[in-house]
């Protein structure tokens, strides 16, 4: 059951590991060919103020202990990098004897990265600092600006947009953008 189609799994690590395994996991990708099959590696991690002698500090707690979200397509070669990554115990939906597990739903994914500040669509939309785009959704829906700032690992881009005569910079998710031709 091989599909060229990318979607979000969920990993059962070590607890503890998690941060180990991203770590892992992205560099094997690398290393072994696989950044056409194993896109995102995420930690779902809240960051929290904690007061300790008096001064506040802020500390990333791991909201899901022992899981780590993979986005990947399934085939049987970046199914055995994944599942032999140093620190990885298995799948969450795998149903054992060799067989693949079943990915998250698309709203069961975009739930948990809204919270984490991230976006579940890697937009197919590639864009480059200087560039003209159009926002299509949010606040500023019918504005035009210029790219200042792309990040693609959050899928967020800043554009400096024309308000009231004067350039303001805001930070858009990718997919609140089209191009302009």
């Amino acid at each position: 059951m091989e599909t060229e189609e990318k979607n979000w799994y969920v990993l059962h690590t070590y607890s503890g590991y998690e941060n180990k395994v991203k770590n892992n996991l992205d560099s094997r990708a690398k290393s072994m060919g696989m950044e056409e099959y194993i896109f995102r590696v995420v930690v779902p991690e809240e960051e929290e103020v904690e007061t300790k002698n008096g001064e506040d500090k802020i500390v990333k707690k791991n909201e899901f202990p022992g899981y780590v979200l993979v986005e990947m397509i399934m085939t049987d070669d970046s199914w055995y990098v994944v599942r032999n990554t140093p620190g990885v115990t298995g799948f969450i939906g795998s149903h054992g004897s060799g067989s693949k597990p079943t990915p998250l739903l698309p709203d069961e994914v975009e739930r948990i990265l809204r919270r984490l500040g991230m976006s579940a669509r890697h937009a197919d939309i590639e864009v480059e600092v200087g560039e003209l785009v159009k926002i299509v959704d949010g606040a500023f829906e019918g504005l035009t600006g210029k790219i200042t700032e792309v990040d693609t690992n959050s899928m967020k881009i800043k554009v400096n947009i024309d308000m009231f005569g004067r350039e303001t910079s805001t930070e858009l998710d990718i997919e609140q953008i089209d191009k302009i031709d």
